[in-house]
């Protein structure tokens, strides 16, 4: 069934449909969720289902998109409430490894990839409430940090941009081709402390 370029998000069971496939997903991972588990979970007919969604990858992407945000939002909160710079960037880093190499992280990531070509509004309505949300949300921290003077930052856009991609270095690009098993604690912990070492070596103010 051929997709429409943007998904309709009206109508009274909308909330119902992503949020029995919230459960689902989470639950059974895409490959393991069925149509027929979601209609059973969020207690809709499968004409209701697909009239918001017409394909299992679109709403994949829908509940990425939210997980996206949820997790946006709540390191938000705990980077504010520290005043240490290498705290709240710990803390950051943290969230931005385990969400990349979580299920739903790498899923999304191959899905939008994949999809990119078939559904671009779909991909641009994604990126831009998921990832352009946390490089925002990343500028707007670090533009504080340099006002405050415990961060030396010509290139704000830049330094946004290089900060996620040191998190995901020597972990995300071999889960994402499925050479590798799920990284262990040490590991993450590992690529993080790397990671902002050397974003605070290159920004941290003298």
């Amino acid at each position: 069934m051929n997709a429409p370029k943007a998904i309709l998000k009206q109508g009274r069971k909308w909330d119902q449909v992503v949020d029995g496939a919230r459960k689902v997903f989470m639950r059974d991972g895409f490959e393991g969720a069925s149509v027929d588990d979601i209609v059973r979970e969020a207690g809709v007919s499968k004409a209701t289902l697909y009239s918001y969604f017409p394909d299992k990858r679109l709403l994949f992407v829908e509940v990425a998109r939210m997980e996206c945000q949820s997790q946006s939002d709540a390191a938000i909160a705990q980077i504010e409430e520290s005043e240490n710079i290498r705290e709240a960037m710990t803390l950051a880093a943290g969230r931005m490894v385990r969400f990349f190499m979580s299920d739903v992280g790498l899923q999304v990531h191959r899905i939008v990839v994949g999809e990119s070509q078939r559904f671009p509004e779909v991909v641009k309505e994604f990126y831009s409430s998921g990832p352009e949300q946390v490089r925002n949300i990343l500028r707007h921290f670090l533009q504080k940090a340099v006002d405050e003077g415990k961060l030396v930052i010509d290139d704000i856009d830049l330094a946004a941009n290089q900060f996620p991609e040191l998190c995901k270095a020597g972990l995300h690009m071999e889960m994402v081709l499925g050479l590798r098993e799920p990284p262990t604690e040490e590991e993450i912990d590992r690529v993080v402390e790397g990671a902002v070492d050397m974003f605070l070596c290159k920004y941290g103010a003298k």
